[in-house]
């Protein structure tokens, strides 16, 4: 197995794409409010449409470029598991059922072994 590593370099370029992006996110908020009096269509119609180019130039960018590639290998990954049949999943599940009844069921037998002991051995105390 070769493992790679790749190093990117962050251009100019690639950091102003990155600066676009937020900037329009900003200006996608201030269309927003800033349009209010115009109706919703004009509000919600600036917004979508400056959301959608700040996605695009980041999108662009190195840091999109990666993000992408983290996506699809992980799908890939995925594609990858040997998921468990329903009998199994079932069988597994019941396992855990089983210890949890059975762990509460020690841990309450523990609590009033212990209350008993100090409440009324150690401290006298009754009820």
């Amino acid at each position: 197995m070769s493992n790679s590593q790749v190093e990117t370099v962050s251009t100019s370029a690639d950091k102003a794409r990155v600066a676009g992006a937020i900037a329009l996110v900003v200006a996608a908020l201030f269309a927003f409010y800033a349009l209010s009096k115009q109706g919703p269509i004009a509000q919600w119609g600036a917004l979508l449409v400056l959301l959608a180019a700040a996605a695009g130039a980041f999108l662009t960018s190195e840091w999109g470029k990666a993000l992408i590639a983290y996506g699809h290998e992980s799908t890939r990954e995925v594609r990858k598991v040997v998921w468990p049949s329903r009998k199994e999943a079932m069988q597994m599940t019941g396992y855990v059922f089983a210890f949890v009844f059975v762990m509460a069921l020690f841990l309450w037998l523990t609590d009033k072994t212990l209350e008993w002991a100090i409440f009324d051995l150690i401290l006298g105390w009754r009820r």
